[in-house]
């Protein structure tokens, strides 16, 4: 299994909402394609960053199963447009 560290800094104050938006829209998407999400743990030293893991069953799946999420029509028609603005920066290590 390949694994994605993610680390989400988001701007001041909207954690809440996009924590609803991630887990009730973008998880179950990312479960449909065969990627798992676990992990997902809030900091409790900043009320802005959230880190969270993404699993593939291998390197080879990665990025064909990121371009079905991130080039299908529930990110590109929707999750884009209102999860995008909310985030600072992130950082990735694949694992």
């Amino acid at each position: 299994m390949i694994v994605e560290m993610r680390t989400y800094k988001l701007k001041p104050g909207v954690r809440p909402q996009f924590l609803e938006i991630f887990r009730t829209r973008s998880m179950p998407a990312h479960a449909e394609i065969g990627m798992k999400i676990s992990g997902l743990f809030l900091s409790v030293d900043d009320p802005d960053t959230f880190f969270f893991m993404r699993g593939f069953p291998d390197i080879a799946s990665r990025e064909p199963m990121k371009a079905e999420f991130y080039e299908g029509e529930l990110w590109k028609g929707e999750l884009e447009n209102v999860m995008m603005p909310m985030i600072e920066k992130y950082d990735v290590v694949v694992v």
